[in-house]
C-alpha cells in the first residue's frame, strides 16, 4: 500500500493548487490593480468579507492487482491546463476575455492544440466561480512535456493537478478490468458547499464496474476562506481522503501477456482460457483483438470511440466470456461420460462407424463423419481420440438428448459462472420447450445427432474450461473464482476466496477414467487428432473441435481444450481459434499448437505449481491513521496470518508499487459508451476434424 500512499500524500501537497493554483494576492501584469493586503489569522472569521467554501476532495480509487500484487489498474497524477482568473476591480467585459483569451492561446502554442472557451462559459466561471480554476483542456499532459509546460507558463495560466485512473498494461486483460468515466461535469454556476474539486469518476465496464464498491474510497474535505477580493485567509485540510480496497484478482499477470502474445502469433481473432482445477482460480482470461483501455482517461475521444465500435473486428467484445460459439467437437467427452455412465455403452462396447449414418425417415438425412471415410468398429477411447462423428451420432441417441444435455449444465453449459464479469454470456443449451417453441416439434433424432456433436448450440470458451475442469476433478464441478483478495487500505484482508464446489456431476468414476483415457490419447496416440498439443514436462488430456459458425459465410472455429497432468489434474485450459470466412479450420491444426508454445514458457513454474506450493510472506507496513474506521479485517492468528471463515490460515497478498510510465492524451467527449453487447450466435452445422 505504500504506493497508494505516496500518490496521496503528494496530490495533497498539490491541493492548495487545486484550490489556488497560483498566489492570489498577486495580480497579473496584464490585469488592473494590484494589493498586497495580508490577513491577520486571528480575525479571519470575524471579516465581515471573509468568503468561507468547503471543497470535496475526490477519492484515489483502489487498486487492481494481479493474484501476485502486480498492478493492473492504478492512480497518477495528471495535469490538465486552467485559468486562474485575476482580481479585476470594476471588470468590464472585454477586459476579462482579453485576459483569458491570451491565455489560451498561449497555451494552445505551448501544446499544439487549438484550445478554445465559449465567452459565455469564461464570463460565468469569473462571476460565479474566479476563485477555483477554469480547466479548459480535457486531455491530460503527457508525463514528458508537463516540465517543460511549466517553465513558459505566464501568469493566470496553471497547471491543473487531477489524479487519475491508470492501467499499466494497456490493452493486457482489458475485457476483464474494464475502464472508469466522470459521473458528471462540474458545475458551472455558483459555487456550492461540498463542491468537488475535480471529476469524480465510477466503474462503466470490467472489475471497474462490478467491484465498484469495494473500489470506491471516500472523499476528503479541504476549507478555503477568501476575501471579497479573490485573496486566500485560510486554507485547511480538514478530513483526508480515503482511498478505495484493493481488489487482488486470481489472473497471473505474466501469464495473461503471454497467452495474448500466443494468441497474436496464431490468429487473428480467438481467446485462450487457463484454470487452476484445485482452487477453481481463473488464472488467464485473454481475448483477442484487445484495446488500449488507457484511451478513455480523462475521456475517450469521439474519433477513438468510433474507431473501436466501428472496427469489424470487435475489439470491445470478450471473446472469452462473451463470445457464442458451438463446442463442437469439445463436448463428446461429455456425451461420453453421460453413456459410460448410463450404461447407454460400456468401455468394451463396439460400434461400427461408417462414413455416414441415415438419421430420420422422410427422408432420412445421411449425417458424415468428418473423414467421409468409414472407420471401422470402435470402442469409446478410440472413438474419442478419433472424433468420430457416427459413433457419437449413434451413442447420442442411444443416451438421449435429456441425459448428456443435463450433464452439461452440471458442467456449467447454459448459465454463467458467477464471476464479477460485466457482460458474461449465459450460452444457450437446447431444451424440449426450446425446440418446441421455435420449431413447433419436440426433439428429433437428428438434433440429438447434431447435438451431440456439440453443434446447433452455443458456450463460451470460459465455459468449455470450466467443463474441462469438471471433467477432470470427475465428481464436482469446482466454482470458478476470479477475486483472491479484498485488502483495505492498511493491506489488511477483508475478503478471501476459499475453493468451493459448484454441482455435483454424479459420474461413474470408472467411466471417468475411461474418458481420461480416450482423451489422453487424443494428444499421446498415433491416430489421435491433437498430436500437436501435447508438452513436454507433462501428460496431456484433451479434445479438438472444429465447429461451422457461420454458416452463411463458410467461417468456422477450432477448439482445443483439456486439463494435465493426466494424473492429479491441476491445470485445465481451452484455446478458441475464430476463422476467417471460406478458411479451412481445425482444432488439431489452428488451435492444438497454441498449447505447448503457452505452457512451455512456465514449465518450471508450473512444475512447482503441481507439487504443494508455499505459503507465501508479506510484510504489511504501517499506514498513516486519520481516525476514522475501517471495515473490520479478517482475523488473525498470534503470527499474524489471517484466519478465513473456513479456518485456513493465509497472509496478505503483497501489493507491488507502481511504475510511472508514460501515457498518451485524449480529447474529450461527453459521454463514453459500454462495452458492444453481444450477438446471439447463428446455428451451427458439423463441419471437420483433421487428424
Amino acid at each position: 500500500m505504500r504506493n497508494c500512499r505516496i500518490l496521496l500524500s503528494a496530490l495533497i501537497g498539490l491541493l492548495p493548487g487545486l484550490v489556488l493554483a497560483q498566489d492570489l494576492t498577486k495580480v497579473p501584469a496584464d490585469a488592473a490593480g494590484s494589493d498586497d493586503r495580508g490577513a491577520d489569522d486571528a480575525s479571519v472569521l470575524t471579516r465581515p468579507d471573509a468568503r468561507t467554501m468547503t471543497l470535496a476532495i475526490p477519492a484515489p480509487r483502489g487498486l487492481i492487482t494481479d493474484r501476485n500484487g502486480k498492478p493492473l489498474a492504478g492512480n497518477r497524477v495528471g495535469y490538465q491546463f486552467a485559468l486562474q482568473f485575476a482580481h479585476f476591480p470594476d471588470p468590464i467585459d472585454a477586459e476579462i476575455l482579453t485576459w483569458a483569451e491570451k491565455r489560451l492561446s498561449h497555451a494552445s502554442k505551448l501544446a499544439g492544440k487549438n484550445y478554445e472557451a465559449s465567452e459565455e462559459v469564461m464570463l460565468s466561471h469569473y462571476k460565479h466561480r474566479r476563485w477555483l480554476p477554469l480547466v479548459f483542456s480535457a486531455s491530460l499532459i503527457a508525463p514528458e512535456k508537463e516540465e517543460a509546460f511549466r517553465k513558459q507558463l505566464i501568469p493566470g495560466l496553471v497547471m491543473h493537478p487531477i489524479y487519475h485512473r491508470h492501467y499499466p498494461g494497456g490493452d493486457s486483460a482489458a475485457h476483464v478490468i474494464g475502464y472508469v468515466r466522470s459521473k458528471g461535469r462540474l458545475p458551472d454556476g455558483p459555487i456550492v458547499h461540498g463542491e468537488l474539486l475535480f471529476e469524480e469518476t465510477h466503474g462503466d465496464a470490467g472489475l471497474e464496474k462490478t467491484m465498484d464498491q469495494e473500489l470506491t474510497g471516500r472523499s476528503g474535505e479541504r476549507q478555503v476562506i477568501f476575501d471579497s477580493d479573490g485573496r486566500k485567509l485560510r486554507d485547511e485540510l480538514t478530513r483526508r481522503p480515503r482511498i478505495g480496497h484493493t481488489v487482488v484478482t486470481t489472473l497471473d499477470r505474466d501469464w495473461q501477456l503471454h497467452a495474448e502474445k500466443v494468441l497474436a502469433d496464431h490468429c487473428k481473432r480467438g481467446a485462450f482460457v487457463v484454470l487452476d482445477i484445485p482452487t477453481g482460480e481463473v488464472l488467464v482470461l485473454a481475448s483477442r483483438p484487445s484495446y488500449d483501455v488507457n484511451v478513455w482517461v480523462p475521456r475517450i475521444s469521439s474519433e477513438d470511440l468510433r474507431s473501436l465500435t466501428d472496427d469489424e473486428a470487435r475489439p470491445m467484445y470478450g471473446r472469452a466470456f462473451q463470445g457464442l460459439y458451438p463446442p463442437a467437437s469439445s463436448f463428446k467427452p461429455v456425451v461420453a461420460l453421460t453413456a459410460l455412465t448410463q450404461k447407454a455403452v460400456e468401455e468394451w462396447t463396439e460400434i461400427d462407424c461408417p462414413e455416414f449414418i441415415e438419421v430420420g425417415k422422410r427422408p432420412p438425412v445421411k449425417m458424415w463423419n468428418w473423414t467421409r471415410e468409414p472407420e471401422g468398429l470402435m470402442n469409446v477411447t478410440r472413438a474419442i481420440a478419433r472424433s468420430n462423428n457416427c459413433w457419437f451420432y449413434q451413442v447420442g441417441i442411444e443416451t438421449g438428448p435429456g441425459a448428456f444435455l443435463s450433464s452439461a449444465r452440471k458442467l456449467g453449459y447454459g448459465s454463467r459462472t458467477g464471476l464479477p464479469l460485466f457482460g458474461e454470456s449465459s450460452g444457450r443449451v437446447p431444451t424440449n420447450e426450446y425446440v418446441l417453441k421455435r420449431f413447433g416439434r419436440p426433439f428429433t433424432d437428428g438434433d440429438t445427432a447434431n447435438y451431440s456433436i456439440g453443434q446447433a448450440w452455443e458456450a463460451t470458451p470460459l465455459q468449455v474450461a470450466q467443463s474441462m475442469a469438471g471433467i477432470a476433478n470427475g465428481s464436482v464441478l469446482p466454482k470458478l473464482q476470479m477475486i483472491k483478495q479484498v485488502q483495505d487500505p492498511t493491506g489488511g484482508v477483508l475478503q478471501a476466496s476459499e475453493p468451493e464446489s459448484r454441482n455435483p456431476l454424479h459420474l461413474d468414476p470408472d467411466a471417468v477414467q475411461v474418458v481420461h483415457q480416450g482423451m489422453y490419447d487424443v494428444a499421446h496416440s498415433a491416430w489421435g487428432t491433437g498430436r500437436r498439443g501435447g508438452l513436454s514436462f507433462a501428460e496431456v488430456c484433451a479434445k479438438t473441435g472444429t465447429g461451422q459458425w457461420v454458416p452463411a459465410l463458410n467461417q468456422e472455429i477450432a477448439w482445443y481444450a483439456g486439463f494435465f497432468p493426466a494424473e492429479n489434474p491441476r491445470i485445465a485450459f481451452a484455446a478458441l481459434y475464430e476463422g476467417d470466412p471460406d478458411e479451412d479450420v481445425s482444432g488439431g491444426r489452428k488451435a492444438a499448437p497454441m498449447i505447448p508454445e503457452f505452457f512451455e514458457e512456465f514449465k518450471s513454474e508450473i512444475q512447482d505449481m503441481i507439487r504443494p506450493p508455499s505459503r507465501a510472506m508479506v510484510v504489511i507496513e504501517e499506514s498513516e491513521d486519520d481516525g476514522t474506521e475501517i471495515p473490520a479485517a479478517l482475523p488473525v492468528d498470534e503470527d499474524g496470518n489471517v484466519i478465513i471463515p473456513s479456518g485456513r490460515v493465509l497472509r496478505a497478498i503483497p501489493v507491488e508499487e507502481q511504475q510511472e510510465e508514460d501515457g498518451e492524451p485524449v480529447d474529450s467527449l461527453e459521454q463514453a459508451l459500454p462495452a458492444i453487447p453481444v450477438d446471439d450466435a447463428p446455428v451451427a452445422i458439423p463441419v471437420q476434424e483433421d487428424d
